[in-house]
């Protein structure tokens, strides 16, 4: 019979020598072999062969080719996009990489290349994962969707869309100025009168109502709805979302109209002693002031893609301006009476005037030719662009909304709608269907199918955003501001470098300075040790650097010079084979 301490020492003796259980990803040993044949050492080419196949299988394995059971991927690499999907989200042209010398340069802009093609990629898979799709009004048969009322669209939708179909009734300070936020969600009212109410007007939520004692000409958000600026009856004034007045600035006064850039921080004022200025609203300092030397400033946008502000007077031009130059960018003679409004597409391609001539016209601006007119029986006073390309005009106090006015002629509107008193200010809220049109007896929040664009970005402008969110966007906001010097007609010139203007700035560097600041160098042999720097070794390299310069000036008149015979002795072949040829007046030669 055995001890305890034989026991133990049998039983530990057995778990040595006794292996775990095998894992399904791990290969069975066949059961046929000997213990004495596996523990045999393999050959070193077959260890090498068997290393290369593992390593190979780790690397099918990370690359997705094959699963955990062995088998292969039937759909191996990703997923295939469409060209005209992946167009759709392309922004830029590949830029022309330098010679070979500038390796550094070259490695960069090859890293930015890559970046952008696969950010475009990214947004070209995750299109399809987007919920919402944009619809339309349709009437049945032989119905003209102009003719439904808001009534009858606000009962067949469902209650949360029905709720933004509302009148808010303010005869006694009207009519009155619309605005929206970026995000959608705040609206903001100035009334004639003095009346300024701040709005979260899906919730119904009065953020702050105020009365500031004079008339109101125009109101606008700045970067977030926690600043407003309004333009009163003296000067401009911000005031905060609680109705504290933050800023009085006397250098904008007589301001009729308004635009704010929201990717440079500038608000652009228009005043009427013709005057366009900017104020720089992160720092609060007035950027640049022109004196346009064309009349009352009432008619006033901006475009969206490149920031460039639009300016319409009454000879019936309309001029861009940048605060980069003192001059307009363009003029253009748009209606032969007094233009009335202005507005740009968000894609900065279309421009649509209205005037004293009752003419509404639409503009290629990349050319800068009109492509469709349209004679309008009482003339537009406002009008607004949606972010799906629906336009809307108000014709004293009926508001029209017209589809694809660019694409194809338009013989009847969309939709129309009376409101109580005369329009003075139309907005699309965007990321919504819906219309904010002021007139004289208050505001009234139309319901306009298709207007809206139905996906946001969420870091650009998220109308769910919180208070953390909406602080943390405004950090980096300021930090990725766009300079004023960089606004132009064409954002796509941005990348590429002007030669003939750097040329020309060499040059008046050279006069200026007397010699060429960019030109070679004397060569200064370098100090060496051990007596390689005595007088004659340097004086050796000193000539043999010379000798090389030499050799290149030499072997450059040599190149010159044969390719001058070479150009000479072809015009002089040329000369021969044409002097061979015979004339018909050959034959009068004696």
């Amino acid at each position: 019979m055995a001890s305890p301490g034989e026991e133990a020492t049998g039983d530990s003796h057995v778990g040595k020598n006794k292996k775990p259980p095998a894992r399904y990803w791990q290969e069975l040993p066949d059961k046929g072999k000997d213990e004495k044949d596996e523990e045999k050492p393999l050959p070193q080419k077959d260890q090498q062969t068997q290393k290369a196949k593992k390593r190979k299988q780790q690397e099918d394995q990370r690359d997705g080719k094959k699963f955990v059971s062995g088998k292969s991927d039937p759909f191996p690499g990703p997923a295939p996009l469409s060209k005209e999907r992946v167009q759709k989200f392309k922004r830029k042209d590949k830029a022309k990489r330098p010679r070979n010398q500038h390796f550094k340069l070259r490695d960069i802009m090859k890293r930015s290349d890559e970046a952008s093609e696969m950010s475009q990629k990214q947004a070209a898979r995750f299109d399809i994962l987007l919920p919402e799709d944009a619809g339309f009004l349709e009437g049945d048969e032989d119905e003209d969707t102009c003719t439904i009322s808001q009534e009858d669209i606000a009962e067949a939708v469902d209650i949360t869309s029905g709720t933004k179909y509302f009148n808010l009734k303010l005869s006694q300070f009207g009519p009155y100025r619309v605005d929206y936020t970026k995000t959608g969600r705040h609206l903001l009212l100035g009334g004639r009168r003095g009346h300024v109410a701040c709005i979260d007007w899906q919730s119904k939520h009065l953020m702050c109502e105020i009365n500031v004692m004079e008339s109101v000409n125009d109101v606008k958000w700045l970067h977030s709805e926690a600043m407003y600026a309004v333009a009163q009856k003296k000067w401009l004034y911000i005031y905060d979302s609680n109705g504290i007045e933050l800023h009085c600035i006397r250098k904008f006064n007589d301001v009729l109209r308004m635009q704010f850039l929201p990717y440079h921080f500038l608000l652009a004022t228009a005043s009427a002693t013709s005057f366009l200025q900017y104020l720089d609203v992160s720092v609060g300092k007035e950027v640049a002031a022109f004196c346009t030397k064309m009349g009352r400033l009432d008619v006033m946008c901006q475009n969206p893609h490149n920031a460039i502000i639009h300016l319409g007077h009454p000879n019936g031009t309309v001029t861009l301006w940048s605060p980069n130059q003192k001059e307009a960018l363009v003029k253009m003679l748009c209606h032969q009476g007094g233009v009335r409004s202005v507005t740009v597409d968000k894609t900065g391609t279309y421009m649509v005037t209205s005037g004293l001539d009752k003419k509404l016209k639409v503009y290629d601006i990349r050319a800068f030719k009109p492509l469709k007119s349209y004679f309008l029986p009482a003339g537009a006073s406002c009008l607004s662009l949606s972010q799906r390309g629906l336009l809307s005009a108000a014709t004293g106090d009926v508001v029209q909304v017209y589809r694809d006015v660019w694409s194809a002629p338009v013989t009847k509107p969309y939709m129309a709608h009376r409101v109580r008193g005369s329009v003075w200010g139309l907005h699309f809220c965007p990321f919504e269907d819906v219309l904010g049109v002021g007139h004289g007896d208050g505001f009234t929040s139309m319901l306009v199918p298709g207007a809206g664009e139905p996906n946001f970005d969420g870091l650009d402008a998220n109308p769910y955003r919180s208070a953390k969110q909406r602080q943390e966007w405004e950090v980096k906001a300021l930090l990725e501001k766009i300079q004023p010097e960089l606004i132009s007609l064409d954002p796509t010139e941005l990348g590429y470098v002007d030669r003939a203007t750097f040329e020309q700035r060499h040059q008046d560097r050279v006069q200026a300075l007397g010699y060429d600041p960019l030109a070679k160098e004397k060569f200064v042999p370098k100090y060496k040790k051990k007596g390689r720097s005595s007088a004659g070794a340097v004086e050796r390299r000193k000539k043999q650097v010379a000798h090389e310069d030499q050799r290149d000036e030499i072997r450059k008149t040599v190149e010159d010079k044969m390719k001058m015979e070479k150009e000479t002795k072809e015009r002089a072949k040329k000369k021969a084979a044409l002097s061979n040829q015979k004339s018909a007046l050959d034959r009068f030669k004696k």
